[in-house]
């Protein structure tokens, strides 16, 4: 089954902009052959990191959002792994949250609807329409 997660990693501060886009390709080409398929893929660029990691203050943040399985993340997450320039990684499974959050939005809009079906039937003030 298929799922939507997030992976953000970060690299080297000094990392050349071609070899970001070929660690990228390269993450892109084991979604592809695993049978999943990248929606998004946002370079954040360099900022401060909180903590020192492996002797760096600064890293470039990149954020890949995939869709796929579990055995996908592993294979990525291994890979991240064994990259000499990735200095940090994490991978979030992102669809529960979005399931969550278009409830959330279901319920306000039907909430919504009853408000303002309800206001006339209740006696509320409307304003008259004018016609010319």
């Amino acid at each position: 089954m298929n799922r939507t997660y997030e992976l953000m990693f970060i690299v080297r501060p000094d990392m050349a902009e071609e070899d970001q886009d070929r660690l990228i390709s390269s993450l892109e080409g084991a979604v592809g052959s695993s049978g999943g398929r990248v929606t998004n893929v946002e370079k954040m660029g360099k900022r401060r990191l909180a903590y020192t990691v492996r002797k760096f203050n600064d890293g470039i943040y990149i954020l890949l959002t995939f869709e796929g399985g579990g055995g996908l993340v592993r294979e990525l997450e291994r890979r991240l792994r064994v990259s000499e320039p990735v200095i940090k990684f994490l991978s979030v499974r992102v669809d529960e949250e979005q399931k969550r959050l278009d409830k959330i939005k279901a319920v306000k809009e039907a909430r919504r609807r009853a408000g303002s079906a309800a206001s006339p039937a209740e006696g509320g003030t409307q304003e008259p329409a004018v016609t010319a």
